[in-house]
């Protein structure tokens, strides 16, 4: 089968770089046996290094069907879900715990975000690859100007740590912004004190009306 043409409406940018691949992989702390779950393998240039690690037990969700057919037939052995990750019911899936990681579509990599926040109890790992800017705000520290919603609300749970710049010519077609290799840790924090609901809101309001005080901002949810 030829090679699958990436598709704009998906967001995808196949990445063509085996070493960058190969260090996306090693990013996944695997001291014992590990359930993992790739989003967007695509023509699985970064499966392929996940598959070599024996301790890893690797699932695939692709959207893409062409990227699917293309899979099945070079990975005939590899568990492959035909679907939406955003819509998958992951508590369902893996009964147990397990990380997260991909190079992730551009489009909806807060959306993943977000997701994988909503069942932070079972992932206490996700690396890979996302867009320069977000990677940025995910790391931003307070004070920066790239911090804002994802910053807190990962931080609040998750140690981000990040790895490494990704530049554009590595990439089949080159997006127009650089990328960057990150990975979030799931800190000690089980409970933040406080309804998890009316601080997700507070945050949002806040930061989506960054030139007001914060008092104007929050009262219409006194």
């Amino acid at each position: 089968m030829n090679q699958v043409k990436a598709k704009k409406f998906l967001g995808q940018h196949f990445l063509k770089d085996l070493d960058i691949a190969r260090q996306i992989a090693l990013t996944i702390p695997t001291p014992k046996p590990t359930s993992v779950l790739e989003v967007g393998p695509g023509m699985g240039v970064l499966t392929q290094f996940l598959l070599s690690n024996p301790s890893i037990d690797l699932t695939c969700v692709e959207l893409d069907r062409e990227s699917v057919v293309y899979l099945r037939e070079h990975y005939p052995n590899l568990q492959l879900i035909e679907g939406d990750f955003l819509r998958l019911d992951l508590s369902t899936l893996f009964p147990g715990s397990f990380c997260l990681t991909g190079n992730y579509p551009y489009n909806i990599s807060s959306q993943i975000l977000f997701k994988a926040l909503e069942n932070k109890e079972r992932i206490p790992v996700i690396t890979g690859m996302f867009q320069k800017e977000v990677a940025e705000r995910v790391a931003s520290k307070p004070g920066k100007k790239a911090y804002g919603i994802l910053s807190v609300l990962l931080q609040a749970y998750y140690d981000v740590e990040y790895l490494f710049t990704v530049h554009e010519h590595v990439f089949d077609p080159p997006p127009k912004v650089k990328s960057a290799v990150i990975r979030l840790t799931r800190n000690s924090t089980t409970s933040l004190g406080c309804d998890e609901s009316m601080f997700k809101t507070v945050v949002k309001t806040a930061f989506n009306q960054r030139r007001k005080t914060m008092r104007n901002s929050l009262r219409g949810l006194c």
